[in-house]
């Protein structure tokens, strides 16, 4: 029951999403299969990684990092080619290393119950800095979110649980907490714990009455 219970619990708070393009490498790359935690758009916080549908960025779902919420003015690049959030320098950890904040200059102040959008992968990412031209300056609406990205779980070796960036967390209305993720993985392996050792116990049982029983019979014939 716990074993089930994780499952159904795991399939009503998360919906999986294959990646298709590299626009959040090396966070995510093209073709991992991530879960995306069901959340309403004002659940959203800077920093989170969200899934999102805007007829004004195509008919697909899209995949990009929250850099700013309304009110915020977000501006790149500063001197050292970093992205300002409030006139302050944001760090972003997430980054290549050998990549800039943006490829191109831009100022974008996010109105109200919107939020300003960009990849990881600032070279490669179709993202908000696209739609500047927008009345809405290229942000969208909360509403528009589908979901927050928890985990990456395809392939194996990039498997894990995504960060919440702490260059986020002094920020009025701080980073969102994990998601219940953990809980319900804990509740399957729960399940699965008890479903083996219930079988183990079966197979002992079942190996100590077939003993029991060729000993009684032995003791009845000799």
């Amino acid at each position: 029951m716990l074993f089930l219970g994780g499952f159904v619990w795991a399939a009503v708070l998360y919906q999986p999403y294959a990646v298709p393009s590299d626009s959040m490498v090396p966070t995510v790359n093209a073709g991992d299969r991530i879960l995306v935690q069901r959340v309403d758009g004002d659940q959203v916080r800077r920093g989170d990684i969200v899934v999102f549908r805007d007829p004004a960025w195509g008919e697909l779902p899209m995949i990009k990092r929250v850099v700013g919420v309304g009110g915020d003015t977000v501006e790149c690049c500063d001197k050292e080619g970093r992205l300002t959030l409030n006139g302050e320098a944001l760090d972003e950890p997430y980054l290549r290393r050998d990549e800039q904040a943006s490829f191109t200059d831009f100022e974008a102040a996010v109105p109200e119950g919107r939020l300003f959008l960009l990849g990881d992968h600032r070279i490669d990412s179709v993202d908000s800095r696209m739609h500047l031209e927008d009345a809405a300056n290229g942000s969208v609406e909360r509403d528009a979110v589908v979901g927050r990205v928890d985990a990456v779980v395809w392939p194996p070796a990039r498997a894990g649980m995504t960060e919440r960036p702490r260059s986020f967390a002094d920020l009025p209305g701080g980073v969102s907490r994990p998601g219940p993720l953990g809980s319900a993985a804990a509740a399957i392996a729960g399940g699965v714990a008890l479903i083996l050792v219930g079988a183990v116990a079966g197979a002992i049982t079942a190996v100590r009455g077939r003993r029991a029983r060729l000993t009684h019979n032995g003791g009845t014939h000799g």
